[in-house]
């Protein structure tokens, strides 16, 4: 087990199989010493634990939960190119989706969750760039999105 397989552990969390992609896509690609994700919904178990508009249906704290279970899931896109998480030097970049109700304006609270947790398992290299931006809707009705790039040992 990695390093950062261990500390998802100590905070009581598994890395889940890879999500099957919803269309025509891979779940990440390598690109020399760089991976990008897909964007990963917050699936369990092949489905999706909440479904809504943050801010209506689902609150900002609900939402926070899934920004966490869709790093979760990146990880586990990112491990299935590379095959051991240890070898992440750097998360690059985190871009967060938040299907939001008109008037919800607390997207980076909610992408926080993500970030949260990529900083826990990877320390150092869990610190990144952001993007958190609102959308009117996302793929199965989902509230949040988030895809990652992150840099990797040869």
């Amino acid at each position: 087990m990695s390093k950062v397989e261990s500390k998802l552990a100590e905070l009581g969390l598994t890395l889940p199989e890879v999500a099957a992609p919803l269309a025509a896509y891979v779940p990440a690609v390598r690109a020399g010493e760089f991976v990008f994700t897909s964007g990963q919904l917050p699936l369990v178990a092949g489905k999706l634990r909440n479904t809504g508009k943050v801010g209506g249906e689902v609150t900002p704290e609900e939402a926070k939960e899934l920004a966490q279970i869709c790093a979760l899931n990146a990880l586990a896109a990112v491990k299935s190119v590379i095959g051991d998480l240890d070898l992440i030097e750097q998360v690059v970049k985190v871009v967060g989706f938040v299907a939001s109700a008109p008037d919800f304006t607390g997207q980076p609270g909610v992408i926080n969750g993500a970030s949260e947790l990529l900083g826990q398992a990877l320390g150092e290299a869990g610190v990144h760039a952001r993007s958190a931006v609102g959308v009117a809707v996302l793929p199965m009705d989902a509230p949040v999105e988030v895809e990652i790039q992150v840099r990797v040992r040869a």
